[in-house]
């Protein structure tokens, strides 16, 4: 006796029957799945060449306190961006969030400025990473005459990835019911009360969500940091001091020539780096999300 099946299951034969029937819909599932497996197998031919080709050159001598010729250490560069990640995050993330609460709780809607600002950071996002350098070189190397140093690298990188924060955070506190705020207005609180206890809150995982792609790009830039932070493999004393990235200690060895080994070894622990943050603050995001 055959089974009976519950009338609002699918199953993929009553899908594949309905794609059939809509050749067009057949057509773009075909395309959108051809293009998943196109960017997972070059996401992941990636990773296999760079594991390949970097663990086997992982050396002690790698993680060695202070860099020399001899042992192209790369913890200074490692301390370097750590130091550099939270230096810039501690400057664009408080900025960006409040600049994204004016514009959506204290802005008119429908105000000119306002369309004026998403539109100049929607443009932000989108110049080449290299004007950014260019632009920390002229204003603060040579303008405010502060050399190649650490803290010119923090501001540039806090300005690149400005208007990264202020558009996901924006989207984050827009995509909050207005029932929320007016459930908050009726029971006696302030503007800023029902912000920082209610929307706030509520858009946490979206703000997040902005924060992890901004640490993904500061780890993993280079040519704004050659330009304004400099070269030198050493940890900066002092914020005016000069100190190079992971990511620049690793564009230095293989544009020398002379360290490939070490540049793919120096790929595999920011490859991990990366993974380590970015699962480190998705699970922050739900946990978070979850409270």
């Amino acid at each position: 006796m055959e089974a009976i099946r519950p009338i609002n299951v699918v199953t993929w034969k009553d899908k594949l029957a309905a794609y059939k029937k809509r050749p067009l819909s057949m057509f773009l599932l075909m395309a959108v799945t051809v293009s998943a497996v196109i960017t997972v197998g070059v996401l992941g031919a990636l990773v296999i060449y760079i594991l390949a080709n970097g663990i086997m050159n992982l050396s002690p001598e790698l993680f060695a306190w202070k860099y020399t010729t001899e042992n192209v250490s790369m913890l200074p560069a490692i301390i370097n961006t750590f130091l550099m990640t939270a230096l810039s995050l501690l400057i664009a993330v408080p900025i960006g969030i409040c600049s994204a609460i004016y514009l959506v709780e204290y802005a008119k809607r429908g105000n000119k400025l306002v369309s004026i600002v998403r539109i100049t950071t929607e443009t932000l996002s989108g110049i080449p990473s290299i004007v950014y350098g260019l632009f920390g070189y002229l204003m603060f190397v040579i303008a405010f005459g502060w050399g190649l140093s650490f803290f010119g690298g923090a501001l540039t990188l806090s300005i690149m990835v400005l208007p990264t924060i202020m558009r996901t955070t924006e989207e984050a506190l827009l995509s909050v019911p207005d029932s929320y705020r007016e459930g908050s207005f009726g029971l006696g609180a302030g503007r800023l009360r029902t912000i920082f206890k209610v929307v706030l809150p509520s858009a946490v995982p979206g703000i997040l969500s902005g924060v992890i792609l901004a640490i993904g790009r500061i780890v993993g830039e280079t040519a704004a940091l050659i330009f304004t932070s400099g070269t030198t493999a050493e940890i900066p004393k002092s914020l005016f001091d000069s100190g190079c990235t992971l990511a620049v200690h690793m564009y230095k060895l293989l544009s020398e020539g002379l360290y490939t080994k070490q540049a793919y070894a120096t790929a595999v622990v920011l490859l991990v780096m990366v993974v380590i943050i970015n699962a480190a603050s998705g699970k922050l995001a739900k946990k978070l999300q979850a409270k």
